[in-house]
């Protein structure tokens, strides 16, 4: 456990059962998530494995083995590292796809199923069920141990962890801003439509609005204008922080763009905005030595 995680979220993890109930979430299925049908099948995009080495892989954490996909480039090895944050819908075929773009590009990328010991939101067909049955439960001290693991992983496997680097979307990109301010190891971060305010609670203590003066690396927050769920209004709130920190983090708004213009297998999806936002990422990884 990092001396971050020490100071910011350690308080919480005497509370949670979750060690002593072990892992509910043993191994990832295949496909799209129950709660994303019917998938949008002419835009959903399909990377193939044809030069990469991708799969199922085990990580262990604190209290026992949690499931993960990993892609990364079948020759070669010291490749950077590349955490992948789902969004509430776990690591379905759309977040192993992404791992297989990132792979394509050089890089050894892992999208730990972090609901594991919660449930498994992949075969739950109820978003609103998906947020109160299972990530409403998730702490996030239980998150970033994760996350450490993960790279602990790729350290042991072929992956440079001098050369890291974070993405999330949704609820993966509120994970994100926090990772930022808790791991200093972290090189870079792209943060796709993550939440930045919210309830405070035992389980989720602090928001990315008051962690924008404490981020150890450069974030790239990609949002949309027209989203309903983050307004405006918030996103220049952590704008203006990001800039009183004096730091390299920012935000780029995408003004017609709903919440989840990245995700191109639902209704939701903008091509232009994505293909943009997944430029901008590759250039802040690369920029910030990713």
């Amino acid at each position: 456990m990092s001396d971050a995680l020490s100071a910011d979220f350690s308080s919480l993890l005497p509370e949670t059962p979750f060690s002593r109930r072990g892992f509910l979430v043993t191994a990832l299925g295949a496909g799209f998530a129950l709660a994303v049908q019917p998938v949008a099948a002419q835009t959903a995009i399909h990377t193939d494995t044809q030069g990469l080495v991708a799969g199922e892989i085990r990580v262990r954490t604190a209290d026992g083995e949690m499931a993960a996909y990993r892609a990364q480039p079948a020759g070669g090895g010291n490749f950077p590292v590349i955490l992948v944050v789902s969004e509430i819908f776990g690591v379905h075929e759309h977040i192993a796809d992404i791992c297989r773009r990132l792979a394509k590009l050089g890089y050894l990328a892992i999208a730990p199923e972090l609901f594991a010991r919660q449930g498994d939101p992949r075969k739950v067909a109820s978003i609103q069920e998906i947020m109160s049955a299972i990530v409403a439960k998730v702490p996030d001290a239980q998150v970033m141990g994760d996350l450490d693991a993960c790279v602990d992983w790729a350290a042991a496997h072929g992956g440079d962890a001098a050369r890291l680097g974070i993405t999330g979307f949704c609820w993966g990109g509120r994970i994100t801003w926090l990772y930022a301010a808790h791991n200093p190891r972290l090189k870079a971060a792209v943060a796709w439509y993550g939440r930045l305010a919210g309830d405070k609670t035992a389980l989720t203590p602090q928001q990315p609005l008051d962690l924008a003066g404490r981020l150890k690396t450069p974030v790239l927050g990609l949002y949309g204008g027209a989203d309903a769920g983050i307004l405006l209004d918030t996103i220049w709130d952590m704008q203006d922080k990001l800039k009183a920190a004096g730091g390299q983090s920012m935000i780029h708004v995408y003004d017609d763009a709903p919440h989840a213009f990245h995700a191109d297998y639902r209704p939701s999806y903008r091509k232009e905005a994505a293909e943009d936002g997944w430029r901008r990422m590759r250039d802040w990884f690369r920029g910030h030595g990713v």
